[in-house]
């Protein structure tokens, strides 16, 4: 507990006190956030500094690396109790994850700043990068060995745990391409979840601080849980659950840290740098957790958004007529009259009330299976 205490302080402090160096950094060299046309009631935003993902990714890294330095001795036992102060490929692997489309993200954001146009990579480019970065997380969660010796990731489809629908059953080459694409499909989805989400100050940061709160509470529940801990027919088969808890930690101490300047007013941006790293991070820790389909209701915000999105999409085409005045949706209550702080407000309150629906149906799974 002690670890994932130090890595959201940490992370936490160094992106509350972080955030304002890389302002002052950005507006000296003029990195301004390009606004769409449609987005008339935002061209207050424009030219205001973005890319501010870099500092929860940069925070959230040192917050995980403190923490591990400060608990580490020489014998591996770690400090104050704690069991062990070790690197986990698990962790390490959501990091990668974190740093990979955080870096495509900034490629994006960088390219629209270069072009002084609100259109960054092609779809295309970003969907290349994205399967990239997935591709060679999911080959490593599959076939590299965790801290007791299973792979972090499980070819089986996960809700609270996982499921009898295993996708090793079209056979060993089949089901791990099934897997990637299955990875690929999860993390694609998450990230653009949160990039869509991301439309309001700080409407994606303070949402994405609950679900990342969530998955460390999972991460520990699964820990003290485990079936080396408790073994069982309730236990978690997870490898490295308290090192995934102290990387989700970190990630929600970053994202806590950088809403004090992205809270609206927004003093900064956190562009698709930190939207798209911050979906495939929450995609990585529900791979590795086994919670893969329990991710769609923690994260139901960015469910219900991107769903606005498909529908205006679909209606249009089908019908030539709009659900939505504009989508996102909450683009739309804005036309509709809606201050912008009466809309993220609410939008938490949405957001919360996923995070709980989703940790009663995983806890709720635990005692009926006593």
């Amino acid at each position: 507990m002690l670890n994932v205490m130090l890595a959201g302080g940490f992370a936490m402090v160094v992106a509350l006190l972080g955030t304002p160096l890389f302002i002052r950094f950005l507006v000296r060299r003029g990195y301004g956030q390009p606004i769409h046309d449609d987005l008339t009631l935002h061209h207050v935003k424009r030219g205001k500094p973005t890319m501010g993902g870099a500092v929860i990714i940069g925070a959230a890294l040192l917050g995980y690396l403190g923490s591990h330095l400060v608990l580490f001795t020489v014998d591996g036992r770690g400090l104050a109790g704690v069991s062990s102060s070790r690197f986990s490929v698990g962790a390490l692997l959501v990091l990668f994850l974190l740093v990979g489309l955080g870096l495509v993200g900034f490629l994006d954001d960088y390219t629209k700043i270069r072009n002084e146009r609100s259109l960054g990579l092609t779809s295309r480019q970003k969907l290349a990068g994205q399967a990239l970065v997935t591709v060679v997380f999911a080959a490593l969660a599959l076939w590299a060995p965790g801290g007791d010796g299973r792979a972090p990731a499980s070819t089986a489809i996960s809700f609270v745990r996982d499921t009898r629908l295993d996708l090793a059953v079209a056979g060993p080459v089949l089901g791990a391409l099934l897997f990637l694409l299955w990875a690929n499909i999860l993390i694609t989805g998450a990230s653009n979840g949160v990039n869509i989400t991301d439309g309001l100050d700080g409407l994606a940061t303070g949402a994405s601080v609950m679900v990342f709160g969530a998955y460390t509470m999972i991460g520990l529940w699964q820990h003290n849980q485990s079936c080396a801990v408790a073994p069982g027919p309730s236990c978690y088969p997870v490898a490295d659950a308290l090192d995934l808890a102290v990387v989700a930690a970190a990630v929600a101490g970053a994202c806590f840290g950088f809403l004090w300047w992205n809270a609206s007013p927004a003093s900064i941006i956190m562009g698709d740098t930190g939207s798209l790293a911050l979906g495939a991070a929450l995609a990585g820790l529900a791979i590795l957790t086994r919670t893969e389909l329990l991710l769609g209701i923690l994260g139901g915000l960015f469910v219900l958004i991107t769903l606005s999105v498909i529908v205006q999409v679909a209606s249009f085409r089908l019908t030539g007529r709009r659900v939505f005045r504009i989508a996102p949706v909450h683009h739309h209550f804005e036309l509709v009259g809606w201050a912008e702080v009466t809309i993220v407000t609410r939008f938490w309150i949405v957001a919360g009330i996923c995070v709980l629906a989703g940790l009663s149906l995983f806890y709720g799974e635990w005692v009926v299976s006593l």
